[in-house]
């Protein structure tokens, strides 16, 4: 029979290597809670018509990478999210969540595109976000990006840079827009079949070209910033002013675009030069009119998603090394007759917050194993302490505790029936 694998871009999170993904989700649980934001989970399934509408039906996303299928129940269109913005956004319109005032929230989770596989870039990939909804300020946009940069420092990344840029409201969108098709135009001897395609329904995205045959008319194209208004140049001022107060660096980026039709004003991305061209590991910015868009009442919001994966990349090519969790504690059992009491005094250990390991009988009928086996697998489990079984010991209601690490070897006797007094001995320090 052929053996059953993973779908290609699709990948298995195995220990040790979960741990990582563990220590980096209580480090953002942990920051999100200081900055007041609260935890959503929409579902992975949505509707198509979601993402097309709120995406934009000439993206990348929509056009190529989406996973979508037909409902076989009911002919629904169906879509594996492919982000996660759009479907906050659908539930705080549904459920009418800004009724009493703004909302800060932060999602989790895995989100689905079809391309091709590269390292950092994968077709089931993992998005940590957050998303503020109902506040127009430039102040919430400045928030946001503190909170990122924050996030970093808490996993004390280095040389990632901000990039910061500004797409104006529609109007300064379509004057630039017009500018642009024109320029563009007179240049369609060096734009690639894609750029060419694009000239007319999305050409904004031109600029995010990585062509190098095309950098050169694209530096060349007339600016967005130079066609916004008063206060649209205002909101991008207030968001420098208060990033600077903050001692972040940053710089502008007339070309930073983002992938989604759905920004307005603020657009951001905290890039690297240590992963390639997959670069980016956190974007987002203002999308006002989203929610609207989608059928919600119009209300303003903001947001960013970080990609799990290329974060982790990160850590690991900068040298951080997440720790992983061992037990506190090594049972160790000579015979199936001392299973029971083992297990129950390892039961107590626990509900006194100890990491309590078994060591359970091997496979092919070799019983418990030999005492030399079991201090092998003790040891090799990381645990700070063995806590030993022994027949002699458990007829004087004893057990021995022996040390595996800090003073290695040493070991003593303890009463069965005061584990109370003697378990937190075992706590480890770490």
């Amino acid at each position: 029979m052929q053996k059953l694998v993973a779908v290609k871009g699709m990948n298995d999170i195995l220990p040790p290597d979960s741990a990582r993904w563990e220590w980096l989700e209580d480090k953002v649980r942990n920051l999100m809670a200081r900055y007041a934001y609260r935890n959503i989970r929409t579902p992975i399934v949505e509707p198509t018509a979601l993402f097309v509408r709120g995406l934009g039906e000439v993206t990348d996303i929509v056009e190529k990478e989406m996973y979508s299928f037909e409902d076989r129940l009911n002919g629904e269109q169906l879509t594996l999210r492919p982000e996660a913005t759009a479907g906050v956004v659908r539930a705080v319109a549904e459920h009418s969540m800004l009724y009493e005032g703004g909302k800060r929230l932060y999602y989790m989770g895995p989100m689905f595109r079809h391309e091709r596989p590269q390292r950092g870039r994968y077709r089931q990939f993992h998005q940590i976000g957050a998303e503020a909804l109902g506040f127009p300020g430039a102040e919430v946009d400045a928030e946001l990006i503190l909170l990122a940069n924050a996030l970093w420092r808490e996993l004390g990344l280095q040389n990632v840079r901000l990039e910061l840029n500004s797409l104006g409201q529609p109007e300064e969108r379509k004057a630039h827009r017009a500018a642009l098709i024109a320029y563009l135009e007179q240049h369609q001897d060096v734009l690639d079949e894609e750029a060419r395609r694009r000239l007319h329904s999305n050409p904004l995205r031109i600029l995010d070209t990585k062509n190098p045959a095309m950098q050169a008319v694209v530096e060349a194209a007339p600016r967005l910033i130079d066609f916004l208004g008063p206060e649209s140049l205002a909101h991008f001022s207030a968001v420098q002013a208060i990033l600077s107060a903050n001692g972040v660096q940053w710089r502008v980026n007339p070309r930073l675009v983002r992938g989604m039709d759905y920004y307005n004003l603020t657009v951001f991305e905290f890039v690297t030069d240590q992963l390639g061209s997959q670069g980016t590991i956190c974007g987002g910015g203002r999308y006002d009119y989203l929610i609207e868009q989608i059928g919600g009442k119009a209300a303003p919001a903001v947001g960013w998603a970080l990609g799990v994966e290329r974060v982790l990349e990160l850590l690991k090519e900068q040298g951080h090394a997440a720790p992983v969790p061992v037990p506190d504690v090594y049972a160790i059992v000579p015979s199936e007759a001392a299973v029971p009491l083992a297990m129950a005094t390892a039961e107590r250990l626990r509900a006194m917050g100890l990491r309590v390991q078994m060591h359970a009988a091997a496979s092919g009928g070799a019983g418990m194993g030999s005492m030399k086996s079991q201090f092998k697998k003790a040891d090799g489990s990381g645990a700070a302490h063995a806590i030993i079984f022994g027949e002699d010991e458990l007829a004087r209601g004893m057990v021995t505790v022996k040390a595996l690490r800090d003073g290695a070897g040493a070991q003593n006797e303890q009463p069965l029936d005061a584990v109370a007094d003697w378990a937190p001995l075992l706590q480890s320090k770490g």
